[in-house]
């Protein structure tokens, strides 16, 4: 049975996508503004997080540049490019069309 944290498959990309088209972030702000958006029902592991940071960052979806945080440490903050705001509105509309199909399969009345 899968737990409530557990991402659906295919749907980190949107996320991370969509969290980095409001601002530049570091991993650790990135993980944290996913959890607290979702009302700490979505969470995202280290090990699943900086691959796939490291993945849109090969595919041109995001840019990666060394700055200091606000507690003047240096990290690597994230942000999205041209590319990536054209990938987030595909992926954004394939996600609504399948949750739609989704729901409408839940909604069938029980005979």
């Amino acid at each position: 049975m899968s737990k409530p944290n557990d991402l659906v498959q295919g749907t980190l990309d949107l996320l991370l996508l969509k969290i980095l088209a409001l601002e530049p972030l570091h991993g650790w702000a990135i993980s944290l503004r996913l959890t607290s958006v979702s009302g700490d029902v979505l969470q995202v592991s280290e090990g699943s997080l900086y691959p796939a940071l490291h993945k849109l960052e090969q595919e041109g979806w995001i840019a990666a540049e060394w700055k200091q945080t606000e507690n003047n440490r240096r990290a690597k903050f994230y942000s999205l490019t041209r590319l990536g705001r054209k990938q987030l509105a595909s992926e954004a509309a394939n996600w609504q069309r399948l949750s739609s199909a989704i729901s409408h399969v839940i909604q069938l009345s029980e005979v």
